[in-house]
């Protein structure tokens, strides 16, 4: 059984200690059938720095953050879900995490998780990342493919697929459609 945690997530700034998860939103996918969404806010603990030009990006108000869920309200809701569907003492029952740069997300996430003494998160997940950003650039040298640059929106828009960038519902939506088409592609001939 192939489980996927599809999420992205909009925050407060680039750096994982310093910075915060604003919203937080995915989706769960078990043998290619969405099985659940979330779209969680989180309001920013007391010592995140809010960097202006992050808010200037997605568009939200410091108000409008202030008035967000708690973290470790999320937190619980984020875990309750993710053993819904997964057994995180199984070291075979674990999510693939997907993203465009997922790198970036999982830093956030683990930072996110560990700024509330959760030490446990990473037992959900598999090792091996699901990343539409190097698919991309394979596809750059390995082809003519080339586009003015390599964001989210820019390839999306490329592809037709539909996106309201920065926001974290939209990007991973468009994220996991752009991984199918990525996948029709580029065709990997394995024999064991």
């Amino acid at each position: 059984m192939k489980k996927v945690l599809y999420f992205d997530t909009e925050t407060t700034g680039l750096d994982p200690q310093k910075n915060a998860i604003i919203q937080l939103s995915g989706m769960i996918e078990i043998d290619g059938v969405i099985v659940e969404t979330f779209d969680y806010k989180i309001r920013p603990f007391l010592n995140d720095q809010i960097d202006p030009e992050a808010l200037r990006v997605h568009g939200m108000t410091e108000d409008e953050i202030d008035d967000f869920p708690e973290p470790h309200v999320v937190l619980k809701q984020f875990l309750t879900l993710l053993e819904k569907h997964c057994n995180k003492f199984d070291r075979n029952d674990k999510y693939y995490p997907a993203g465009y740069n997922v790198k970036f997300d999982l830093e956030m996430l683990y930072a996110f998780a560990r700024k509330q003494g959760e030490k446990y998160l990473g037992s959900f997940l598999a090792w091996i990342p699901i990343d539409g950003m190097p698919l991309v650039h394979y596809l750059v040298t390995q082809s003519d493919f080339k586009l003015p640059d390599y964001k989210l929106k820019t390839v999306c828009d490329h592809f037709g697929i539909e996106i309201k960038a920065h926001d974290a519902m939209s990007d991973i939506t468009a994220t996991r459609e752009l991984l199918k088409k990525l996948e029709g592609m580029i065709s990997i001939d394995y024999k064991k």
